[in-house]
C-alpha cells in the first residue's frame, strides 16, 4: 500500500462524463490543485481531439508541475505525434483486448491491433517517451489473450500495463484474481482502472491494489463515463484510514478540490457522497447526535477536519431531546423535560412540513412560539 501511485485522470476520463466540458482555464486550475495537494501523476487529456485540447495540454505541460504528466492515445501513430507536439514525455496507449471490443473496432482482426500497438510503442520509445499500455475492457477479455498482450507490451518497451474494468462489471473478488494473475506474470508495474457501473469502482480499485497493482486511476468526486470512476477522495482516505498508509496527499483540501471540479463540470456533489458530501459529517438521528456529543468517534470514522469539513448537528424529524437541550443551552435557554418534549414535537412537525432540516434560528423561533402559547393560556 505504501508504494501505490495515484494517477488521476479527472482531466481525461473525468471530462468524458456526458455533458462535461472543461475550459482551458478550468483544466489548468484543476491540474494545479491536484499537483499542489501532492497527486504524483496526472492524465491530462487526449491530444488527438484537436487544437483546443492540445492548447490546454500544452498549457499544463508548461506549468512546471511536480506531477508527472501523461497523455492518452489510441494505438495510432498520429495520436503519438500529437502527444509529442504537446510536449509530453509520457504517453498512455490504449488497445482493445476483449472479443466484443476487437470485433467492433478491428472487425475481429486482433493481429492488426497488436501490430499497431507494437509500431506505436516502438515509435514512442525511439522518441524517448515513457510508455504505458492499457488493455481496454480487460475485465471481459480472455485471460490468456490479455496476458499475451501485456507480455508483448512489456517486451516491446512498455513501462506499465493498465488493467481496465471499462464497463464496471467486476466485483472485488474477481478483480483481485485477475489483477493478481497479471502482477505475477509481469515484471513491469500493473495499474488498476475501474468504473462505477455497479457502484464498486472504489472497492475494485482497492482490490486491485491488494492484488499488487502499483498504480491506481482516480477522478475527483468519481467523475467519468456513465456512472463514473473510482473517486480520488475515497481511494486516498480508504488507504489512509483503513490500511493506515498516508499517501502524502493534503487531505484537508479534498473538499475544496471536489467543489472546484463540481463547479467546472456544472454538477452538484450529492449530499450523501462519501468523504466530501455535505451530509458526511451531519448528524440528525437522536441516538447518533447524542453519541457524537459524548464522543465523536461513536459515529464518525475519522475527524471531519481531516478532509476539510466541520461537524454539523442537524435538527429534523429524527432529532432527540439531547440535541435540542444542547443547542438551547448554548443560547442560554434551559427548559424542563416537558418543555423540551413539546419543542421536539414542534421541530419534528415543522421538518416534515418543510421537507428539510431546521436552522438554529428556526428552533429559537419555535421556543418563543411555545412560550407565547403557554403565556396566552
Amino acid at each position: 500500500m505504501n508504494k501505490v501511485l495515484i494517477n488521476d485522470t479527472t482531466l481525461r476520463d473525468g471530462e468524458q462524463a456526458a455533458g462535461v466540458a472543461f475550459t482551458l482555464e478550468e483544466k489548468v486550475a484543476i491540474a494545479k490543485f491536484l499537483d499542489n495537494i501532492g497527486v504524483p501523476e496526472l492524465e491530462v487529456g487526449i491530444p488527438a481531439m484537436g487544437e483546443e485540447e492540445m492548447r490546454a495540454i500544452c498549457a499544463i505541460s508548461h506549468l512546471g508541475l511536480n506531477a508527472n504528466l501523461l497523455a492518452w492515445n489510441r494505438a495510432v501513430m498520429s495520436d503519438i505525434k500529437a502527444s509529442i507536439a504537446c510536449g509530453m514525455k509520457r504517453v498512455h496507449i490504449a488497445i482493445p483486448v476483449s472479443g466484443i471490443q476487437i470485433a467492433a473496432k478491428f472487425h475481429g482482426q486482433w493481429r492488426i491491433s497488436l501490430q499497431r500497438l507494437k509500431d506505436c510503442i516502438s515509435f514512442a520509445v525511439d522518441q524517448g517517451l515513457w510508455v504505458a499500455v492499457g488493455g481496454e475492457d480487460s475485465s471481459r477479455a480472455d485471460e490468456n489473450f490479455l496476458l499475451d498482450v501485456a507480455l508483448y507490451a512489456q517486451e516491446w518497451g512498455a513501462s506499465r500495463f493498465r488493467f481496465c474494468d471499462t464497463v464496471g462489471v467486476l466485483d472485488p473478488f474477481t478483480t483481485y484474481g485477475k489483477v493478481k494473475l497479471l502482477v505475477s506474470a509481469l515484471s513491469i508495474p500493473v495499474e488498476i482502472h475501474t468504473h462505477n457501473d455497479f457502484g464498486m469502482a472504489t472497492a475494485n480499485a482497492l482490490a486491485g491494489i491488494k492484488a499488487g497493482a502499483a498504480s491506481v486511476n482516480t477522478t475527483v468526486i468519481g467523475l467519468g463515463e456513465r456512472a463514473g470512476n473510482a473517486a480520488l477522495e475515497e481511494v486516498v482516505m480508504a488507504i489512509k484510514r483503513i490500511y493506515g498508509v498516508d499517501m502524502g496527499i493534503d487531505t484537508p483540501r479534498l473538499l475544496e478540490l471536489s467543489q472546484l471540479v463540481a463547479t467546472a463540470s456544472g454538477a452538484n456533489v450529492p449530499p450523501w457522497k462519501a468523504i466530501v458530501g455535505e451530509n458526511t459529517f451531519a448528524h440528525e438521528s437522536g441516538i447518533h447526535a447524542h453519541g457524537v456529543l459524548q464522543n465523536p468517534d461513536t459515529y464518525e470514522p475519522f475527524a471531519p477536519e481531516e478532509v476539510g469539513w466541520e461537524r454539523r448537528l442537524v435538527l429534523g424529524k429524527h432529532s432527540g431531546r439531547h440535541l435540542i437541550s444542547n443547542l438551547l443551552e448554548q443560547h442560554g435557554i434551559f427548559l424542563n423535560a416537558e418543555e423540551i418534549q413539546s419543542v421536539l414535537d414542534a421541530v419534528r412537525q415543522q421538518s416534515v412540513k418543510k421537507k428539510s432540516s431546521l436552522t438554529v434560528q428556526e428552533l429559537l423561533n419555535l421556543v418563543k412560539e411555545q412560550r407565547y402559547s403557554h403565556a396566552a393560556r
